[in-house]
């Protein structure tokens, strides 16, 4: 959620002039969102140790003249921590905030108010991380820079200093290895290769790619960020070792059920000298095309699929001949890696092992490892603070850009400063690394809070200054579940299996859903009767939608379960299992009218922003089309992750799973009247041909179920009227 959240009193400010001509892009910062205001800040960068911990001071303006007229002064020792010092301000004392889907910082009032009592703050880590490597590729794959602008404003102001910058590519003589925009990521992972799509990735998106990484990489220093920039990391197409026979080759393992033509990429190890020669390589030339922004790089080697051997000194040697090349590139270089592989392949890496690879690498400063899924599965404990490296607590969250409501609200608070204060902790920082950003902010921007105050945030004070009400979807606890919370609805539809799942697809609701998702849908509705300006509100009308998609989502668990009640009897007809899945059917043609009026929850965005990257022309726009559908549906040539990525969106709904959950409704009725055994392979089959199809169909001919709108559902204690049918969604 995301603006229960809206201020129902608003406030902003205006900016004042520099003197200091090196914080001019933070005066940029506010003329973006407040342009009318400009003139209200002075920003101040106080000299000092440039390794020492971000602090920000605010006060009210002391000294006014005709060339000055700030209201609010911000002194800090960091861009930054400025930026941080800027959004304390708007946030706390202004009332307004932004989001990734939008900003209300422009209607703070005029004249601002004051500060009062100076407020100094620091931050408790040196490093705030944001992003995940997949990130890129569930999210933003087909951004554009306009797209993109909102995000490094958010960053910065949210304290973020250390971004992931996995946006563009450079050169590519090796177009048949690399995947498509929508899988790059496992491409750099070394987990794919090649593209299943027919034809191959367009020279034009690599180059658009390109100058977009230019201008993204450029305002994040502006901004005070430092970058994480690219690395060589060793996968190399297989028609490598016919250029260099002798070249130390190993080939990789088979990936998530992959056919060998997309998967077990070459790697070359990096205790071959043709290694150092391609990192230094590529280090120039990335140093050449955006300048000389960091000292930073990312490198994983080993994300789901292990190394050639366990030998301790085998993997000792790859760490440091990995970071020998590093440093022959960029003597300054620090190598940021995931540590998602030390908890998915839990049996492989030992601690031992652990070591052994980590302790490669000289120095503990060398290395910074992100503990990647800290909320639910944190690594640091079993690895002794990684053996003395560097590392950052991380929150991951959000699998595949799943949109259901979910969050260990009390563990992103309290856990972080435990870990932080653990003896012999070596925690540098906290970070966000979430597969997707398609909701649930509330969890991510507490954690970027926390890392300002030492002690554990008071969640009930903050749940009430964030949303002017408690909120009780975010305290999940359930380790197995947490990260995400998938619809039955988006699933493979099944006999057995559906319901109440941890682990991989997770669709256990954890809160009861009468008790908390319907007061609050109520409550919303209530207050847009009360208040009708509300309706106009961009972040109330996305709430409103968001609450009812998930009442909607929970309710059919109660139909399905009722449906399969039903063809389990003995004594039921096939018209029985028919009329029990009408309201089935019915709930999703509402799902989908409801989703379909805003802009957020569209199947036809995430097309059409594929699309654009072809400016215009016929064939690269179906292949990055294709690329766009299927992610979100099979993800891969024949399911091999299917559903993984599933999004609720208008147009997906009625065009795809309404249809295969009207194809499982019609196996059932016929087994039923035929009297034959259900059969769960036959079912699959059924589905991945409708997935094959629908992912090579035209954007537009999808059908929605033909369903009209005239019964309600719900069944036992669940029972709840359609809200798309009650009351008319401003």
């Amino acid at each position: 959620m995301k603006a229960l959240i809206v201020p129902l009193v608003v406030a902003l400010a205006t900016l004042a002039k520099s003197s200091f001509p090196h914080l001019a892009r933070l005066y940029d910062l506010v003329k973006r969102p407040i342009p009318q205001h400009a003139g209200a800040f002075r920003f101040a960068l106080a000299p000092g140790n440039p390794t020492a911990i971000d602090t920000f001071t605010l006060r009210d303006a002391t000294l006014q003249d005709d060339n000055c007229s700030a209201q609010i002064d911000i002194e800090c020792n960091s861009i930054s921590a400025c930026a941080r010092g800027l959004y304390t301000y708007v946030t706390e004392f202004g009332g307004v905030d932004i989001w990734w889907t939008g900003s209300r910082l422009d209607q703070i009032t005029s004249p601002l108010p004051p500060v009062g009592t100076p407020v100094t703050r620091s931050s408790v880590v040196r490093y705030r991380y944001f992003f995940n490597t997949v990130t890129f590729s569930y999210t933003t794959a087909f951004y554009t820079f306009e797209d993109w602008e909102l995000l490094p404003d958010w960053m910065a102001l949210r304290g973020v200093n250390l971004p992931l910058a996995w946006a563009g590519l450079s050169e590519a003589d090796i177009a048949d290895f690399l995947s498509g925009p929508a899988f790059q990521a496992w491409n750099r992972f070394g987990n794919i290769q090649s593209s299943w799509t027919v034809g191959e990735l367009p020279r034009q998106w690599i180059d658009d790619q390109f100058a977009l990484q230019k201008k993204l990489v450029s305002r994040t220093v502006e901004l005070g960020m430092t970058p994480v920039m690219p690395s060589f990391t060793g996968f190399v197409p297989r028609t490598f070792t016919t250029l260099y026979p002798n070249a130390s080759v190993v080939v990789g393992g088979q990936w998530s059920g992959f056919p060998p033509p997309y998967t077990n990429d070459s790697f070359l190890e990096p205790f071959d000298p043709l290694f150092a020669a391609l990192q230094k390589s590529f280090i120039d030339k990335q140093t050449a095309a955006y300048g000389n922004l960091s000292h930073i790089y990312t490198l994983d080697q080993y994300n789901e699929n292990n190394p050639y051997s366990g030998d301790l000194s085998y993997l000792a040697n790859i760490t440091s001949a990995t970071f020998a090349s590093l440093k022959a590139a960029d003597p300054q270089a620090v190598w940021l890696m995931q540590g998602w592989l030390f908890f998915n392949a839990e049996t492989f890496w030992t601690n031992e092992r652990v070591q052994a690879y980590l302790g490669g690498v000289p120095g503990n400063d060398s290395m910074i490892t992100l503990d990647l899924y800290s909320e639910a599965q944190p690594q640091w404990q079993r690895l002794d603070s990684y053996f003395g490296k560097q590392w950052i607590w991380c929150q991951l969250h959000d699998f595949g850009g799943n949109q259901g409501m979910e969050g260990n609200f009390a563990n992103v608070t309290a856990a972080p400063i435990e870990a932080l204060l653990s003896p012999g902790s070596t925690m540098i920082g906290m970070g966000l690394t979430p597969e997707g950003l398609e909701g649930n902010e509330l969890v991510y921007d507490v954690l970027l809070d926390q890392a300002w105050s030492s002690n554990a945030i008071d969640r009930a004070t903050y749940v009430l200054s964030w949303t002017s009400r408690s909120s009780t979807v975010y305290s999940n606890t359930n380790p197995s579940s947490q990260a995400t919370v998938k619809s039955i609805s988006e699933l493979e539809p099944a006999l057995v299996g559906l319901v109440n799942r941890t682990g991989h697809h997770p669709t256990l609701i954890f809160y009861n859903t009468n008790t908390m998702v319907v007061p609050a849908l109520k409550m919303l509705i209530e207050a847009g009767y009360e208040l009708k300006e509300l309706r106009s509100v961009l972040e109330y009308r996305y709430d409103l939608l968001d609450i009812t998609r998930q009442l909607l989502t929970n309710r059919f668990i109660d139909i399905y379960q009722s449906l399969i009640i039903v063809y389990n009897s003995s004594t039921s007809t096939e018209d029985d299992v028919s009329r029990a899945a009408e309201p089935l059917q019915q709930l999703l043609f509402d799902l989908d009218r409801v989703l379909l009026t805003n802009s957020h929850f569209l199947l036809a965005k995430w097309i059409d922003s594929a699309k654009v990257w072809s400016r215009g022309n016929a064939t690269p726009s179906s292949y990055l089309e294709y690329n766009a559908r299927n992610q979100i549906t099979l993800w891969g040539p024949t399911g091999q992750i299917n559903d993984y990525a599933s999004r609720q969106w208008g147009g997906l709904v009625s065009g795809y799973y309404a249809r295969r959950w009207k194809a499982f409704v019609r196996y059932l009725v016929e087994t039923k009247k035929n009297g034959m055994t259900y059969n769960a392979t036959m079912v699959s089959d059924i589905m991945l041909e409708i997935g094959e199809q629908w992912d090579k169909q035209l954007l537009g001919s999808e059908q929605s179920i033909p369903v009209e709108p005239t019964a309600t559902y719900g069944t036992g204690t669940s029972t709840q009227e359609s809200p798309s049918r009650r009351m008319a969604v401003p």
